[in-house]
Order: structure tokens, then C-alpha cells, then sequence
């Protein structure tokens, strides 16, 4: 594994106040400049939550950074969402369900990890750039760090079964270890997670096939079989267009995934012809290609519901740890319980790691623009496992499908409102080519983006809600999708993408370098007096020099007066080696 070599410094994040006036947590130092506190001053601790990642830091091979973020996806809720599709839907409603939402899942990732990949930034500060606008996005993080406690909340759930079944301990007591014991892992970021991910990931693949090769070699008929499973579907095992909306709704649920995939990618090296190959494959496996997988465990967990319904009924058949101790059995009989105990512990806390981790990234985010503080990323970490234990504590688990069903609306609308603007805005000119990220250029609001999301997010959930039928409350996700993609590039044709960029890079330092690639030129930032490379700096007529993007974000007193001048829709590109 590739270990990084870095300065100790840039720090990732501040927390101060200036001579200006400007609050961002702590008293300025004795110079007047912002100051930093331990937790957001420490780059290991803070990882760029706020800000671009800087070549300094990128120092991961492709393998290494797609490793890091495929071992997130170890989480054994799509074993327990397969097993709820099909137990509600039976076995062909299932499979044509979970399979259209890993197409629609797969296409929509493609774009997001290639802009996050190529730009070094993670969700929020590519949702910014994408058509939403600086304040816009603050309801995107809301979203997702709703999507990371939530799952937090279901994985824990299932690695609080596993400690009851196999250490006889009380859920309620399970739940608080399962949240405590991702802590450790979580505060030290990328740097720790990349080496427990790397190296826990062929155990945890050897252990998730071999039930199922053991049941292929001893009862190959039960693959069979499980095709006329019907579960509690009023259809029986035949497909149900009504069925088939209902499980995509659950499956598309997923689809927020992506975010926290890109928090890793955001972590790959630049793109050179040396490495491109190379680079590709990271993205797209990583990135995407996640979702091959995360189907694949659906269609597994599905299959193992079905298997062991007989024996301990179909309430308890989506529960992982039912499930692998029955797939254990066949082969490992008198080890089964603690092998399946091991195996789900191992998982959730592969992938729980990385929900706190994506979590406090967003929470992050939300907070320094809302309040102009910050006092580090590893404070939030604390807020989102909070609230997913609050999750936890109140059963969670027993409404899956509905609570799944309902967040799909809202999270794919804002998906697919982004890939509009990537796919659709920027091929035809109608956005700008690159993605500006940082406060001092965009607009507090783009009605491209914000605007689809909002109503396509509205009609969708009214259809969720019955509006608009049984049908509609079926395929109220694809509703979600289709109005966010159409209104998008709409709503830049009538604004004439106006509100995407609010002034123009006037730093004289060039954004590239002689390579073509984002420039490692480091400018001072005259607000926290600390060296950052060119993407992540701006010019500040209220302060009179150059600023870094977290000072601008916690700046609250220059009320956005640099946004008076002229503004450009067609500025240079951020990277032009492709």
C-alpha cells in the first residue's frame, strides 16, 4: 500500500477571527490573522473537508484510492434490502427491480466520480458548481448526511443483531457499541481508513461468497427454487409492474452512494497520459462500479431470505446475521455462529466507517456556511453518530422499506438534477465547462439546479403520498429522476446560465500549470497568513489579497461585495489534460 508522503501544513481547515471582524470560532492571533484549533489545523484529522484536495496530499495510487473506496461498500444493508424486496415482492417483481436500479444507479455515477475525480472535490462542492449555487447546495448536504445516518443507523442495527444472536447482548447496549466502536477509525481519516479497508478486504470477500459456494456444491437445486419464491406477494413469484416500481424505490435508495464513493475519488492522482489507463479503471470500478456489487448482494440477500424462510420465518429472513449463520452452517456447522458474528462485526465496521466519515464531510459543509465557524470535521463526526445511535435506539431496522421508499424521492431528485447539468448543461454550453466550487465566484442560489431539485423532489413525493395513484406511488422515484433531468437544462435556457457564475478569477497566478493540470503553485492567504495551491484560492477586494476558500466561506462581514463586477460565463477551464 502506498503511504503518503506530504508537509504537515497546508491546514485543511480554520477556526478563528481576523482583524476584520470575521468569527469563525476562536480569537485571532495576536497579528490579527485567523487562527486554527488542533482538530481543524491537523491535515490527518481533517482530510480537506471544506476545500479542494491539494496535489500535496494526493499522494494514493489509483489502486489504492479505489481499494479505500470499495472496501466502504462491505455493508451488508443490501443483503437486508434484497431480502425485504423479495419477501414483499416475490422473486421476478425482485430481480427485474434491483436490476433496473443498478442500471439507473450505474449511469447517473459515471459523471459525478469524472468531475469529482478530475476536479479533486468531493459532493457538496461539486453539487455548488453543478448548478445550485453556493447557499443551494447546503440543502444537498442535508440530504446526504441524512443518507450516511441513516445507513449508519440501519448497519449498526444489523451489527447490533449479530452481537445479540452471537454474544447475547442486549440491542439497546449493542446499538451504543456499534456507534462507539467507529470513533477511533473515523477521526484519523482517509490516512487510517486506506489501511484498514486495503487490508481487511480479501477476508471479508472470502467470507461473503463461501455460503453461497457451499450451497451451490451441496443443494444446487435450491437456486432453482428460489425462482418460485413468492414471499408475502399477493402476485406470487410472477412480476408486478406495481411491485417492480415499489422495489426500485427501495433499491434506488442507494443512489446517494455515489457520495460517499467520490469522497474517496477526490483522492486520486491528476489524470497524465502515463497514468490514464490506470486512473479510468479507479474511477469507473470505484466510482460506479460499485453498484455491480451492491446488486449483486441485493439479488444474495434475496436468495438467502428465501433459504432460510422455512426455518426461521419470513419477519426475521432479511436479517444478515440470520442469513449467514444458516449460509455458514453448511459448511461450518459447529463454527457458524461466531464465523457469522465475526463476518457482519467486520462489515459494518467497514462500511459505518465510512458513513461517519461521508457524514461529518457534509456536516461540515453545512455548518461553516450557515454559521461562518468551523471547528474541525472530527466535531461533526460526533453529531452524525448521534443521531444515527437516536435512529437506532428507535427501531430503525422495523421500518426499512418505508423509510428507504420515502428518501429515494428526495436524493434522486438532487442526482439527477446534478447529472443534468454535467451530461446535459455542459455538453451543450449551456453551464460552464468546469466546476467552480469556491464562495467568492458563485451565486448564492442557481434556479438550475436548486429549482429541479425542489420540484422534482415535490411531485415526486405527492405521487409517493398517493397523489397520483397506485402507479405513481410506485414509480414516484423515476418521476423524481425524469422531471430533475428535463427541468434542469430548462431552467438554463431560460436563465441563460446567468447564475452559475457571479465574478471572474482575477488572480493573476494562472489556475494550470506548463502540464495543463491545476497549477501546484501555492499562494499566502492574507486572512489565516497559511500557503495554498492555486484551485483553492481567490482574490479578496474586502481584504485586500489573496484567500483561501474556507476563510472566504467564513468570512460574514464582507456581504459578498466582490460579487459587483463583471461576471463571465466562459473562464478557463480548471484541468484541460483529458
Amino acid at each position: 500500500m502506498t503511504e503518503i508522503v506530504g508537509k504537515e501544513a497546508p491546514p485543511a481547515a480554520a477556526d478563528g477571527g481576523t482583524g476584520r471582524g470575521t468569527d469563525a470560532g476562536t480569537d485571532g492571533g495576536a497579528d490579527g490573522k485567523r487562527t486554527y484549533n488542533d482538530w481543524a489545523q491537523n491535515d490527518t484529522l481533517e482530510d480537506y473537508s471544506l476545500r479542494y484536495a491539494p496535489k500535496s496530499f494526493r499522494r494514493w495510487t489509483p489502486y489504492v484510492v479505489a481499494t479505500t473506496a470499495l472496501g466502504g461498500i462491505a455493508y451488508l444493508a443490501d443483503f437486508a434490502i434484497g431480502g425485504s424486496i423479495a419477501i414483499s415482492n416475490g422473486f421476478s417483481s425482485a430481480m427485474v427491480a434491483i436490476l433496473t436500479a443498478a442500471v439507473v444507479i450505474f449511469l447517473t455515477g459515471i459523471p459525478i466520480s469524472y468531475y469529482s475525480a478530475k476536479y479533486s472535490i468531493d459532493m457538496d462542492l461539486l453539487t455548488r458548481g453543478a448548478g445550485f449555487g453556493y447557499l443551494g447546495s447546503t440543502l444537498t448536504s442535508v440530504i446526504y448526511a441524512s443518507f450516511t445516518f441513516i445507513f449508519f443507523a440501519l448497519e449498526g442495527s444489523i451489527m447490533a443483531q449479530a452481537l445479540e444472536l452471537g454474544l447475547h447482548i442486549p440491542l439497546a447496549v449493542g446499538y451504543l457499541i456499534c456507534s462507539l466502536i467507529i470513533l477511533p477509525l473515523v477521526v484519523y481519516g482517509m490516512t487510517a481508513l486506506s489501511k484498514m479497508q486495503v487490508w481487511t478486504q480479501p477476508v471479508w470477500l472470502v467470507l461473503m461468497v463461501a455460503p453461497f459456494v457451499s450451497i451451490a456444491i451441496q443443494e444446487p437445486g435450491k437456486f432453482s427454487e428460489f425462482t418460485h419464491f413468492a414471499g408475502n406477494s399477493p402476485t406470487g413469484s410472477s412480476i408486478s409492474m406495481l411491485g417492480v416500481g415499489a422495489g426500485a424505490g427501495v433499491a434506488l435508495s442507494l443512489i446517494a452512494q455515489i457520495g460517499e464513493q467520490v469522497d474517496y475519488l477526490r483522492f486520486m492522482p491528476d489524470k497524465t497520459p502515463e497514468n490514464g489507463k490506470k486512473w479510468w479503471a479507479a474511477v469507473l470500478s470505484a466510482g460506479p462500479g460499485w453498484v455491480v456489487l451492491g446488486a449483486a448482494k441485493q439479488i444474495g440477500g434475496a436468495f438467502l431470505a428465501f433459504y432460510i424462510a422455512g426455518s426461521v420465518g419470513l419477519a426475521k429472513a432479511n436479517e444478515p446475521i440470520q442469513q449467514y449463520v444458516s449460509g455458514f452452517k453448511t459448511f461450518a456447522a459447529p463454527v457458524a455462529l461466531g464465523l457469522a458474528t465475526f463476518f457482519v462485526i467486520l462489515s459494518q465496521i467497514k462500511i459505518n466507517s465510512t458513513n461517519a466519515y461521508s457524514g461529518s464531510l457534509s456536516w461540515s459543509n453545512f455548518f461553516s456556511r450557515l454559521t461562518h465557524r468551523h471547528p474541525g470535521r472530527v466535531v461533526y463526526i460526533f453529531l452524525n453518530v448521534g443521531i444515527a445511535l437516536a435512529l437506532m435506539e428507535g427501531g430503525v431496522f422495523g421500518f426499512l422499506n418505508t423509510v428507504l421508499g420515502f428518501y429515494s424521492n428526495v436524493a434522486i431528485a438532487w442526482i439527477g438534477a446534478v447529472v443534468a447539468d454535467l451530461v446535459i448543461n455542459k455538453p451543450l454550453r449551456l453551464s460552464p465547462s468546469y466546476i467552480e466550487f469556491k464562495r467568492a465566484h458563485l451565486h448564492n442560489f442557481n434556479p438550475v439546479g436548486f429549482g429541479s431539485m425542489l420540484i422534482a423532489s415535490a411531485v415526486s413525493i405527492a405521487a409517493y403520498f398517493n397523489a397520483f395513484g397506485a402507479y405513481g406511488k410506485a414509480y414516484s422515484p423515476f418521476i423524481a429522476l425524469f422531471l430533475a433531468m428535463v427541468l434542469s437544462p430548462l431552467f438554463a435556457v431560460l436563465t441563460k446560465g446567468k447564475y452559475y457564475i457571479a465574478r471572474v478569477d482575477d488572480l493573476e497566478e494562472p489556475l494550470l500549470g506548463a502540464d495543463g493540470l491545476p497549477s501546484a503553485a501555492t499562494l499566502t492567504c492574507t486572512v489565516c497568513a497559511t500557503d495554498f495551491e492555486r484551485p483553492d484560492v481567490a482574490n479578496c477586494p474586502f481584504h485586500s489579497g489573496a484567500i483561501c476558500s474556507l476563510c472566504c466561506s467564513l468570512e460574514k462581514d464582507c456581504h459578498d461585495s466582490c460579487k459587483s463586477g463583471p461576471v463571465a460565463l466562459a473562464m478557463p477551464t480548471v484541468r484541460s489534460a483529458d
